[in-house]
């Protein structure tokens, strides 16, 4: 944690020696107006900055375990709908990026069919926001669990589709949605080619 603490201690004055950061950051007191939603995983070994080059305000991020979007319900709201709604109703977002890794821990209990009981809200968030039949995806050959990740980003993609403000948007050309696989030991970034139903390099 020191680590983390100092460089935080010394953010605002290494921004203060450089004109062109103090430029950068002064202008995001102004509001902001990210290029996309990135939807990703709560992984630490997933940084969309990292993965995008994106500079601060340019990403508009929601991260979840295994990178799931709830249903949309608008009886019983939830944090992850109340993000998808604001970046597409209010922020404007023309993009949505919906990001699967490899080795992701939780598609691989899934796959596995872990024993969960210890986290209970671990297994009721997996059981509720992951697709099920992730399980007939894992084999020995497949450690990172590539196939059952990719499942699970095209079961996001169509569940984010269901949301009226995607929907909409969808319709009218103002918006358009990605599904993306990051090899986390390789750095490789794989889009999913809808026309092909496969996921292929950049």
């Amino acid at each position: 944690m020191q680590p983390f603490i100092e460089h935080a201690r010394t953010l605002r004055r290494r921004i203060a020696r450089n004109a062109r950061r103090r430029a950068e950051f002064g202008r995001l007191a102004d509001g902001q107006s990210p290029t996309a939603l990135f939807v990703t995983c709560s992984d630490s070994r997933v940084v969309p900055s990292l993965i995008t080059g994106a500079r601060p305000g340019e990403l508009f991020e929601l991260r979840t375990a295994g990178n799931a979007v709830p249903a949309y319900d608008d009886a019983r709201p939830s944090g992850e709908s109340a993000t998808v709604e604001y970046a597409v109703d209010v922020l404007e977002v023309p993009d949505i990026v919906v990001c699967g890794h490899s080795h992701c821990g939780a598609v691989g209990a899934r796959v596995r069919g872990e024993d969960l009981t210890a986290v209970p809200a671990v297994a009721g968030w997996l059981n509720s926001q992951l697709p099920d039949g992730l399980d007939r995806f894992g084999h020995d050959g497949d450690p990172g669990v590539h196939a059952a990740v990719q499942r699970n980003v095209r079961v996001q993609l169509e569940r984010l589709r269901t949301y009226p403000s995607v929907r909409e948007r969808l319709a009218d050309g103002r918006l358009r949605l990605h599904g993306w696989f990051y090899e986390v030991n390789t750095g490789l970034v794989l889009a999913h080619d809808p026309g092909l139903d496969a996921f292929l390099p950049l």
